[in-house]
């Protein structure tokens, strides 16, 4: 340690501090905050910050936006802080899409606007143009967060209008839309289809495609981020004779689902990705009854070796899963209510 350069022992220090600590750091000097703006150290200062002590749960009401911590030890929310959104709305009509590495890609829902959004910094970056991009409709439009090889966060939106799909790229980078071309099947254009948000993973987002009825049919999208090509997998062969929903995950940059089935009892199962092809880690017990109001603001999370299902009004039950992958604090994607979101305290910023 003698040996290092006093300006390595210093970055070494800093991209372990805590987001909010980076930020007031940046006022000691100009030199420091010099330092904490370069892209190197956001990139590593995020690697180093996908720790479950850095997992923050955000709940969104008619009232309140806040932020809780999840205690490991009674895995439950912590006290709670409220959060100030930065930027113009109604009455917190603020729905969040997708999440990655700290920034969440929300809508607007009275001007259907796009942004991407930091809660731990506060910055925000308004995504729609005159020329009509960056509008999002809910239930027609799927939206995904990503990174590419060459560290530009990027958002990939699928458009649905009048039977027209029309799939979009904005790049952080250069701050701009574009059109990709996207060849998939034309009934997956129907409003009976229902897209889920993308979840990212080992250089791929998913989508999880369901047919808005009892035996429908259920399949997932693949989007390679690099090459950006789509592709069309199966589904886990669950029952199909109920309601049928599958959750995407990015456990250790394996993709996992958490996938439901049934009507009055709902079955979990949890799948993980091999090449093309799912394969199931465990089978849970029916669990009990959930209201359908409920079951639209359900998501899981899995920490100190037990699974549970939680909703904004807090647990609803815990399943016993005594797995090494999954000590740590995995959280879903997304909420299917759209109004909470788990994510990670970085410094990574919406905008260059």
């Amino acid at each position: 340690m003698a040996d290092l350069p006093t300006h390595t022992i210093v970055f070494e220090i800093l991209t372990r501090l805590p987001a909010k600590d980076v930020g007031r750091s940046k006022s000691v000097c100009k030199q420091w905050y010099a330092l904490l703006s370069t892209q190197d150290f956001v990139k590593i200062h995020c690697s180093r910050s996908v720790v479950s002590s850095n997992q923050r749960v955000l709940l969104i009401d008619d009232l309140t936006c806040s932020v809780r911590p999840i205690i490991s030890n009674n895995n439950d929310y912590g006290p709670s802080s409220t959060v100030t959104f930065p930027f113009h709305h109604q009455n917190n009509d603020v729905s969040i899409l997708s999440h990655l590495n700290g920034l969440l890609c929300v809508c607007l829902n009275h001007t259907y606007e796009l942004l991407l959004w930091n809660p731990t910094t506060t910055a925000f970056k308004r995504l729609s143009t005159p020329d009509s991009h960056g509008f999002y409709i809910n239930n027609l439009d799927a939206i995904g967060l990503y990174v590419d090889a060459d560290d530009d966060y990027k958002v990939l939106h699928i458009k649905r209008r009048s039977g027209v799909l029309g799939v979009y790229v904005y790049s952080r980078e250069v701050d701009s839309w574009r059109n990709i071309p996207f060849i998939t099947r034309q009934e997956y254009l129907s409003r009976h289809f229902n897209w889920s948000a993308g979840t990212f993973c080992g250089g791929t987002l998913y989508f999880t495609v369901c047919e808005c009825w009892i035996g429908g049919t259920n399949v997932v999208i693949c989007f390679d981020v690099n090459s950006e090509q789509f592709k069309e997998i199966s589904f886990p062969p669950v029952p199909s004779n109920g309601m049928v929903q599958g959750v995407l995950v990015n456990v250790k940059n394996v993709l996992h689902m958490f996938a439901s089935t049934g009507m009055f009892e709902m079955t979990i199962d949890l799948w993980t990705l091999q090449g093309d092809y799912w394969i199931k880690v465990l089978s849970c017990p029916p669990v009990p009854p959930i209201s359908l109001s409920l079951w639209c603001d359900i998501t899981h999370y899995v920490t100190n070796g037990n699974w549970f299902v939680m909703t904004k009004l807090g647990k609803l039950f815990t399943i016993e899963m005594d797995m090494k992958p999954f000590e740590c604090f995995y959280p879903v994607s997304w909420f299917r209510g759209f109004k909470g979101a788990v994510f990670v305290q970085t410094i990574v910023s919406p905008s260059i």
